[in-house]
């Protein structure tokens, strides 16, 4: 078992960054969505964007 951990340690190494940019991206989706912000829109300008009526109540 040792052996195949050693022999692998990268890919195992790579697959935990992962994992942890997936989870950070995830909660900061959760964070924002209870503060009431659009999970969607991040651009400032929501005049010109196309899903301007989707994420902001009229």
């Amino acid at each position: 078992m040792l052996a195949w951990i050693m022999n692998n340690i990268w890919t195992i190494i790579i697959c935990a960054a992962l994992i942890l940019i997936v989870v950070s991206i995830i909660v900061s989706m959760i964070r924002k969505k209870r503060k009431g912000k659009s999970v969607v829109c991040n651009c400032g300008s929501c005049s010109s964007c196309p899903m301007s009526g989707q994420c902001h109540s009229k």
